[in-house]
């Protein structure tokens, strides 16, 4: 099968290299699926499990890719909650091979049933923005109608999931990013935009919630905006960064069948919209992952037409 392997962890994305490798089989409780769209994340490349096993041992040539949805095409003994010929779509294990393959073996647990009416596509570019804006916000950040929510890069793959989430749950969103980001942020949600360029954080007041995809000062200066009681929510890693009064939460994204279920329910009933940039071809990928210009949006690989 054709699949994007990665040997050089210092040359980034730049050591990418399209190669033929052997297809994959299902071991027990996994499938086989014909992954027809995947994508990559961005910092992915720095993540130990992209080189090693959870021994430490080197596992390259690896494939990239978590995210992906295609057919389920092979069942392993024991598999139950899958047949072979669905739809699928979701999150796979970070230290096993990934999705930029045209066939992966992923645990079934991890994957959940995509509608006919979904394109494969969309599936793909739904999985981890959406796991994580929904974990972050309801499951770390306990968010509820009335509260209002900060969320940082509201332009971006992620915060706009996340400001589309907290809009649809009753929050009140102020979205923050670049000057270029201001119309996205609103158009994904955010009914208000602060422009870390130009505009003074501090000024927004009081929040019940932060959704940080920054880190850094950004992060820090986010602290002091919380109310008694509420949370900074990070994705960037462990912080020691603490609200008076609040709580600091950073978590990584893990595979969930019921929330990917809500995700793209919310989806086919016109309630959320996936930040879409690129849309390049398997055999394109390399040159896709690195742009010579900036692309707005997540970058799919359609593995299949």
């Amino acid at each position: 099968m054709k699949a994007i392997v990665v040997t050089d962890q210092a040359a980034g994305t730049a050591g990418m290299k399209l190669v033929e490798r052997p297809e994959p089989l299902a071991a027990i409780n996994d499938v086989v699926v014909e992954v027809h769209a995947s994508s990559i994340t961005g910092d992915e490349l720095s993540w130990p499990s992209t080189w090693t096993d959870r021994l430490d041992r080197d596992r390259t040539p690896s494939i990239p890719g978590h995210e992906l949805a295609g057919v389920v095409t092979a069942l392993g003994y024991g598999t139950t909650g899958l047949s072979v010929g669905q739809r699928v779509f979701g999150l796979t294990d970070w230290y096993r091979d990934g999705t930029l393959a045209e066939y992966v073996a992923v645990e079934a647990r991890n994957l959940a049933p995509l509608p006919g009416d979904v394109d494969f596509a969309v599936g793909a570019s739904l999985v981890m923005p959406g796991l994580t804006a929904w974990q972050g916000l309801f499951e770390h950040g306990h968010l509820r109608a009335g509260q209002s929510v900060l969320v940082h890069g509201a332009a971006g793959i992620v915060g706009s999931m996340a400001a589309q989430f907290a809009r649809e749950a009753g929050a009140y969103v102020i979205g923050t990013g670049r000057t270029a980001g201001r119309q996205t942020a609103l158009d994904f949600g955010a009914q208000e935009f602060v422009d870390l360029d130009n505009e003074a954080l501090e000024d927004v007041g009081g929040v019940d919630l932060v959704f940080d995809v920054l880190g850094g000062d950004i992060a820090k200066r986010s602290a002091g905006l919380i109310r008694a009681g509420g949370t900074l929510v990070t994705i960037t890693g462990p912080t020691d960064i603490r609200p008076t009064g609040g709580l600091t939460i950073d978590f990584v994204v893990v595979p969930d069948r019921a929330q990917l279920n809500e995700v793209v329910q919310r989806f086919r009933a016109g309630r959320l919209r996936p930040n879409i940039g690129h849309i390049a071809t398997l055999d394109n990928a390399v040159a896709a992952f690195n742009p010579t210009s900036r692309v707005k949006g997540k970058t799919i690989i359609r593995v299949r037409p």
